[in-house]
């Protein structure tokens, strides 16, 4: 190490002719922290740091006629496997980045956050060799403790690394490569069960158990990323005397009490619109089997179209709604687009392409434009509870819809359940409705502000501006002397202007 750093911090003696041999040599590109070829390499480990948990997510939806025929279950039971996922992230969202940034640390704490995640897939894995679905419940329940957290450790590591327009890039490749991981679980899964079965000759708990087994390499995979991350991170913090990258989150409960209608608002966008979107790609390939007679390859193919698309139109989206703002109206685009999704696949028997393909445009647009509008209707010591709030909302509804997602199949069937998802959505464009018309009473703005950092992010992403702010007070104590305290009110005034990178002047 000491040598690497004479040779990142001098060599501008040793650029003569005459240079001694025991003058410093200069690093590698590959292994200098400061030079693009080094962080494109640490950008790539980031991106792999989230595609274990994001393919094994959805292991079930893959494998859902496998799960419920193997281990005897109905839907409810099978659907409460993500349920399982989403209640500890009710609670953990609030304190996830609090474990990173004072307890843990970015580089401990993800690397036990893999481990976790590795941990809930073996022993999701082994509940199903041992015939006992508890188990299965028990192993989800461990990797949602892990999942979420490490989430917010990967953006962490990205804001720790990138600055400025280039976290726009990194945040949607970040999000891409989960995307992939979703989509090849999608379409890989079924294959690995049936040459599972074709080697051991007979279907049951130990096919499932060992298809399960197989693929929760992907998440020691993600683990050894997390290894070789922590120590070049540890490696640049020690060469460029950098601070270890921290969340930044600030989360106080006493500030529930004042968020305002049109925060209320989004919250109830959020939870009702993805309520039908993720229980549904979790029964989507049974539907498509029995509804159109697909094959099961076709059927895990169409499933995965909404993951697909996500993957490469969310940077497209992104940028859109960066250079023409309007949030609401993108929101209700996206609404709309849904409904009328979700109708197709409920009452007509259209070619079921053409729906899903609308549902993976729309369900890449919402995102890019709903999460980024609670930053203009908080104040910005507020982010981290509004963001905490909102996934903690939306992991409880998730949790919640699951399971009656299931009760429903059970007891009523598909026209049924798909009914229900569209009565989500129905209720979702109500609260987007009314937030346009809250929106113009208010003069909160959200339909006219887009911020160009906010297109993918989490409640990570929005403290950064904050994080930022307060590193400079600490740098230039002098020339903060010299200002006048901002009030609240001119908080609130200026909060757009420092969403969009410019620093507050008080006058």
């Amino acid at each position: 190490m000491a040598e690497e750093e004479r040779a990142l911090l001098g060599s501008a003696g040793g650029s003569g002719g005459g240079g001694s041999p025991g003058s410093p040599r200069v690093l590698p590109a590959v292994c200098d922290p400061r030079r693009w070829p080094h962080r494109l390499l640490v950008l790539a480990l980031m991106c792999f740091l989230g595609f274990g948990g994001y393919f094994c997510y959805d292991n079930p939806a893959a494998l859902q006629t496998q799960v419920q025929r193997d281990m005897m279950v109905n839907t409810a039971q099978f659907m409460a496997l993500y349920a399982w996922y989403s209640w500890p992230n009710v609670v953990l969202c609030f304190f996830g980045g609090f474990l990173i940034d004072r307890v843990f640390g970015i580089r401990l704490g993800t690397i036990i956050f893999s481990v976790l995640v590795c941990v809930g897939q073996v022993i999701f894995a082994l509940g199903a060799l041992l015939n006992t679905f508890w188990v299965m419940d028990m192993g989800r329940f461990i990797f949602g403790i892990g999942g979420e957290s490490l989430a917010v450790a990967q953006n962490t590591y990205a804001v720790s690394w990138f600055k400025g327009k280039e976290l726009n890039l990194v945040f949607g490749l970040q999000l891409s490569m989960a995307r992939i991981g979703s989509t090849v679980n999608m379409n890989i899964m079924g294959w690995i069960y049936s040459r599972v079965r074709d080697l051991l000759g007979y279907t049951g708990p130990s096919t499932l158990g060992l298809t399960l087994m197989i693929g929760g390499v992907t998440c020691l995979f993600s683990l050894t990323c997390a290894l070789i991350l922590a120590y070049l991170d540890k490696r640049a913090e020690k060469l460029l005397c950098k601070e270890q990258g921290k969340t930044g989150e600030v989360i106080k409960l006493t500030d529930v009490k004042d968020f305002s209608l049109s925060l209320w608002l989004i919250f109830v966008i959020c939870v009702c619109y993805y309520a039908a979107i993720f229980p549904f790609i979790g029964l989507g390939k049974v539907f498509f089997i029995e509804k159109f007679k697909f094959s099961s390859e076709e059927a895990s193919a169409i499933n995965s179209i909404v993951y697909i698309i996500s993957a490469p139109m969310s940077p497209v989206f992104g940028l859109l709604v960066d250079k023409l703002g309007k949030n609401i109206i993108w929101v209700l685009c996206a609404v709309i687009t849904t409904l009328a999704s979700h109708i197709m696949l409920a009452f007509t028997f259209w070619n079921p392409w053409i729906a899903m393909c609308l549902l993976g445009v729309a369900y890449s647009l919402l995102a890019c434009a709903l999460w980024p509008m609670v930053a203009f209707v908080v104040p910005e010591h507020q982010l981290g509870t509004a963001y905490g709030f909102m996934q903690s909302i939306q992991n409880l509804g998730l949790a919640i819809i699951a399971i009656a997602a299931g009760m429903i199949l059970d007891t009523r069937g598909y026209l049924f359940l798909e009914v229900f998802f569209s009565a989500c959505v129905c209720l979702s464009l109500i609260a987007v409705v009314m937030l346009y018309f809250v929106n113009h009473l208010t003069e909160d703005k959200v339909a006219w502000v887009c911020t160009p950092q906010c297109k993918y992010l989490k409640p990570i992403f929005f403290s950064r501006m904050e994080e930022q702010e307060r590193l400079r007070r600490q740098n230039e104590d002098d020339l903060a002397k010299l200002r006048p305290k901002a009030d609240d009110f001119s908080l609130r005034n200026n909060k757009y202007l420092s969403k969009l990178g410019a620093q507050m002047l008080v006058t």
